[in-house]
């Protein structure tokens, strides 16, 4: 079936995740992290997306937002700063303010001009993703942010993905699934979607029982998937 609705991950697909700690290095306050600031993001990160999995795994849900402080202190810690609470708060401020990726005001307006669902799938809370959307600037050109707050577990869980079908009344292969994290876009075309993984890293597929359908290095390309 040709694809109407078209989802997208939020943090690391549409917003820039390092544009926090890259900001931060740049203000005079914060030259301690000038040069590490590449390793604390990617700490951070990495450490966010861990504990989404673990409290999925042991039933012991929580607020992304929680998740996402955890992770930074554990980052903030491993990079040595773990006692800088001016950092720390900076840190999480600019984490309200993320900003899109180039590329994707003009590709979200060319799916909405061809008619097609627009929306986020995330992690991310209600009131972290709208504060995203309104720092981007493109509340216009999305129908909706689905949260996995609404059903108590993170990604992967099924549940999460259930929420599209619920939202727009669209079969699996109506969807196209956009996610930067390999292993989103693997347990999305698990469960039936059709799926695009854009490797910004250049990293390895992910060894899992499936793999995304198409892989790209940005997001100009999602409009041509999409039948645009």
């Amino acid at each position: 079936m040709p694809i109407t609705t078209c989802i997208f991950d939020a943090y690391g697909t549409l917003f820039d995740v390092a544009a926090a700690a890259r900001q931060a290095a740049t203000e005079p306050a914060f030259a301690s992290i000038r040069d590490t600031w590449p390793t604390l993001a990617e700490h951070w990160r990495l450490k966010q997306l861990q504990y989404t999995w673990l409290r999925a795994v042991t039933g012991a849900h929580t607020d992304f937002w929680q998740v996402t402080q955890e992770g930074l202190d554990w980052a903030l810690e491993k990079v040595g700063h773990g006692d800088d609470a001016a950092l720390r708060d900076r840190l999480l401020a600019l984490y309200w303010e993320l900003q899109a990726y180039p590329e994707v005001p003009a590709m979200l307006r060319a799916l909405k001009s061809a008619g097609l669902n627009t929306a986020i799938l995330s992690n991310g809370s209600p009131d972290m993703l709208d504060g995203a959307v309104q720092s981007a600037g493109i509340a216009d050109v999305l129908d909706d942010s689905l949260s996995v707050q609404s059903v108590g577990i993170f990604k992967p869980g099924a549940r999460v993905y259930d929420l599209v079908g619920q939202r727009f009344g669209c079969a699996k292969d109506e969807v196209l699934f956009v996610s930067s994290n390999g292993w989103d876009a693997a347990a999305a075309t698990g469960y039936g979607f059709e799926t695009a993984w854009v490797n910004r890293a250049g990293d390895p597929v992910d060894r899992l029982p499936w793999t995304p359908r198409h892989r790209l290095d940005d997001l100009t390309g999602i409009p041509e998937l999409a039948g645009v």
